[in-house]
């Protein structure tokens, strides 16, 4: 595991555009080296935000979009096209806007299809189809993600790993059907800290007050049963981007005083 890497800006409108910014470098960086990129995509209000300040920005188009294949970190288990879930709040977004290569959006199965309302049977699939997308040098049935985005929740949740809950306990499958969330919808389709550590970055994204105390848990040597946050890493490099008031309860002397 290597340790987490802190970035602090002054407020979330700030912190979505660097970290836009920051996307835009890292995936034309890896599609100058390998020909395509990979990335993990993240819902609620700052991976929606992030996704919004790169669809705002100008060098967005340096990015080669039909090259790069986009996967999600969760899904809400409701109908296609529902507002809700995270694929159609990213289409509005970002995804509508860029031509994306249609066969490289992966989205998770919707409850209104091929699997029906089966989460276990949809999460199956959706592994199944990262496996596909593997390679022959990558491990752990997932494609080594060039950057995984996490929101952290106010509980420390990631994905939809919420603490104590039974999927948060996995080690074996990389996608899981979650029932019983704290937070509605109850029932949720989630990659497991396995999928997540194959990335080769991950970024966990929070901001505002109500993510300071997350935050500290989570960097404070929690356990990831408890504080799944405390679980999410990456293979190479670990990215907490944060905004002052998600940072106001960590000690000064985990990052620089302009951190950005």
């Amino acid at each position: 595991m290597n340790a987490p890497q802190l970035v602090v800006h002054r407020d979330k409108e700030l912190m979505a555009q660097a970290a836009a910014a920051r996307l835009i470098t890292k995936v034309v960086d890896a599609q100058a080296s390998r020909g395509s990129a990979s990335l993990v995509l993240t819902g609620g209000r700052n991976g929606n935000g992030l996704l919004a300040a790169l669809a705002a920005a100008p060098a967005r188009d340096a990015i080669d979009w039909g090259r790069l294949d986009l996967w999600w970190g969760d899904e809400r288990f409701l109908p296609e096209g529902d507002p809700e879930r995270n694929v159609t709040q990213a289409r509005e977004a970002l995804l509508d806007a860029v031509p994306l290569d249609p066969a490289r959006v992966h989205a998770m199965p919707a409850s209104d299809g091929a699997y029906g309302s089966d989460a276990e049977a949809a999460a199956e699939g959706y592994a199944a189809e990262l496996a596909r997308a593997a390679g022959p040098g990558e491990h752990g049935g997932v494609p080594a993600f060039d950057v995984l985005m996490l929101g952290v929740g106010p509980d420390t949740h990631v994905a939809s790993l919420f603490p104590e809950l039974p999927a948060v306990r996995e080690t074996e499958r990389t996608v899981v059907g979650v029932h019983g969330a704290p937070k509605p919808p109850p029932i949720r389709i989630s990659l497991t800290l396995p999928a997540i550590r194959a990335a080769r970055e991950v970024w966990l994204l929070a901001a505002g007050d109500d993510k300071a105390g997350a935050v500290k848990i989570a960097l404070s040597g929690a356990g990831e049963v408890q504080a799944p946050a405390a679980g999410a890493y990456g293979s190479a490099r670990t990215l907490w981007l944060l905004d002052e008031p998600a940072a106001s309860q960590l000690p000064r002397s985990l990052y620089p005083p302009a951190s950005a």
